[in-house]
């Protein structure tokens, strides 16, 4: 299931993963498992934290990002940069698709995000007015962790 947030720009879940290369869509895949893993070629649990795809895989109209949702928050800038200007270099010329495994917590983050940096759409004087703009508009069940994190780096996301 997606939900459309702008015009070229929606979020999903796992049900809503596109291997598309067509460049109909461009891929936002917000999830370590199984998207990032595939895509980096890594069957361990985890790769090395040196590795040059360690946080982020762009390729071509994909984009995969090394993101798990624990309660204790462990996301870093260069994953929410990277989300950005990804949407930023393809929303002006095709659908945007968000996804992450449940479609509540990391797809649904990116797209407020988005939304509140990009447009005026929803506040973005803080992670907490977005939020509560968001919530009108779409189900959204974050998790303690992007909570966290959003709210302490909420200034810092160009």
């Amino acid at each position: 299931m997606t939900h459309r947030v702008l015009d070229r720009l929606s979020f999903g879940d796992e049900s809503a993963c596109t291997a598309d290369g067509s460049g109909r869509v461009a891929v936002v895949h917000a999830c370590k498992d199984p998207c990032h893993r595939r895509a980096v070629g890594y069957t361990t649990k985890t790769i090395p934290s040196s590795h040059e795809n360690y946080l982020v895989l762009e390729d071509g109209f994909h984009l995969y990002l090394n993101l798990i949702d624990p309660p204790a928050p462990l996301f870093m800038m260069p994953s929410f940069a990277a989300f950005m200007a990804f949407v930023d270099k393809h929303r002006p010329h095709r659908e945007v698709l968000i996804h992450c495994n449940q479609g509540e917590s990391r797809a649904p983050s990116l797209a407020l995000l988005y939304l509140a940096k990009r447009t005026t759409e929803i506040p973005a004087d803080s992670y907490a007015s977005a939020a509560a703009a968001f919530s009108l508009k779409f189900s959204y069940k974050p998790g303690q962790g992007i909570q966290t994190w959003l709210t302490r780096n909420w200034a810092a996301i160009n």
